[in-house]
């Protein structure tokens, strides 16, 4: 097929090789996996060794943005200001332009899907008045939840001294957003979403390629490697798996997806329900106006080109993509797609005693259309890119992924385009076939 010309080769060839993983350096590995239902641990290794959690950190960011709209201090289409200081901070970002307004609805989109820092650090301001005053509001919370060996120092987690956490507490914090926010806790399954006006993709590759996984948040510094939490569902059980320290991108999602299985092996049919508790500390929206930005807030010269052009970040502008193991093609499954609940603000006080959450709906299967396995990258590039700007209904604003995976005779690279519906899949493959290129609709059984 040739909808482009050669000369869209080259571009496109550098924008694959700006997805290419930065490999990390070397960080402690430690992981636990436990049971959402009652705390359980199923498996531990370092599981309280004091690391850099990264963008992990954005879960109690969100964790006290949740707390702040249920109890009516904010509203998630009252709109805030952007700070110069959020506008500064580094990539990943939603590029959020100093002294425009944004919704708290928006923002929090963008810091649980994108991971994006400015949008986290607009939402600190916002509650704690200042990045300072807000990490203090996020350290006596993990106190509160009962997360004992977590500092932070900043709502968005770029290396800083002094900001910690261990997998034990970060599977904590994840019980906790499931059991305290249940309305809310689908924000992490979404793979696409839209935040001030611009389309955003997950980090969370995990997504739709693993059976039944709902999503948490992905990190990664330098300092930190990369990490992960993730959650799954199959049936009643319901497991949480963190990873921190990976070596890579795709060995640390390996690595996660089995400890997901060795929790499900592990974890019983039935449980008791045992929901975390909490001690009682009320989040508090500042009044203080918000300040300007303090010096070297965020890594500056190489760390900072490292953090901002690692893979995470730059995975976060486009669709994940299927996470290709060992064992082969895992089965597909579609996050759960719920939009955040319009709550109007009212006025503060404590929140709502803690309710059961609803089960999870079972997620609607989706399929996926593959564009051949190329040994010459160029022309992997050059298919990709030719769909990209084909005018394709079907597609509805997807866009199609190369992945490096291993075949018979060495190194291929894949075109796909995955989380289409099966009349989306079957029509883009009608028209890409008449145009000459080869296409096959795959369903999740296949």
């Amino acid at each position: 097929m040739r909808l482009l010309g050669r000369g869209i080769i080259l571009v496109a060839l550098c924008t694959v090789v700006a997805v290419v993983s930065v490999p990390a350096k070397a960080a402690p590995y430690a992981a636990i996996v436990m049971d959402m239902r009652d705390g359980s641990v199923l498996h531990a290794d370092n599981a309280d060794r004091v690391q850099h959690p990264a963008s992990l950190t954005k879960m109690m960011t969100l964790y006290l943005a949740f707390e702040a709209v249920e109890s009516g201090q904010l509203g998630l289409d009252q709109s805030v200001r952007v700070s110069r200081n959020a506008a500064r901070q580094p990539p990943s970002k939603l590029y959020l332009k100093e002294g425009s307004r944004v919704t708290i609805r928006s923002l929090i989109r963008a810091a649980a899907i994108k991971s994006a820092n400015d949008a986290a650090m607009v939402l600190a301001e916002a509650i704690g008045g200042s990045e300072a005053g807000f990490a203090k509001l996020m350290t006596d919370k993990a106190r509160a939840l009962g997360m004992r060996n977590t500092t932070f120092r900043n709502p968005h987690g770029l290396t800083e001294k002094g900001h910690v956490t261990t997998a034990r507490d970060m599977a904590i914090l994840a019980r906790h957003l499931y059991f305290d926010f249940p309305a809310y806790y689908n924000v992490f399954s979404k793979r696409s979403d839209i935040a001030a006006g611009k389309r955003i993709w997950t980090t969370n590759r995990l997504l739709g390629s693993y059976r039944g996984a709902e999503g948490m948040k992905t990190g990664y510094t330098r300092a930190a490697g990369y990490n992960l939490v993730a959650v799954a569902a199959r049936g009643s059980e319901r497991v949480i798996a963190v990873v921190l320290g990976g070596r890579s991108s795709r060995a640390r999602n390996d690595k996660v997806a089995e400890l997901l299985d060795l929790g499900f092996r592990k974890a019983p049919t039935r449980v008791a329900i045992v929901r975390p508790q909490a001690a009682a500390v009320q989040t508090r929206v500042a009044e203080a106006p918000i300040p300007e930005p303090k010096p070297e807030l965020a890594p500056t010269g190489l760390a900072a080109l490292s953090e901002a052009f690692s893979s995470e970040a730059v995975a976060a502008t486009r669709p994940s993509a299927p996470v290709v193991t060992a064992g082969g093609r895992g089965t597909r499954h579609a996050p759960v797609r719920a939009a955040l609940p319009r709550i109007k603000p009212g006025s503060g006080g404590t929140r709502i005693a803690l309710v059961e959450p609803k089960p999870m709906p079972v997620a609607r299967p989706d399929w996926s259309v593959t564009l051949g396995e190329y040994r010459d990258q160029a022309e992997a590039v050059a298919i990709a890119t030719s769909v990209s700007l084909a005018d394709i209904a079907g597609l509805d604003g997807a866009a199609p992924r190369i992945e490096e995976v291993n075949g018979a005779r060495g190194k291929l690279y894949r075109v796909e385009v995955t989380g289409l519906d099966p009349r989306a899949a079957e029509s883009t493959c009608s028209t890409l076939r008449a145009h000459g290129t080869a296409c096959s609709a795959i369903s999740p059984q296949d």
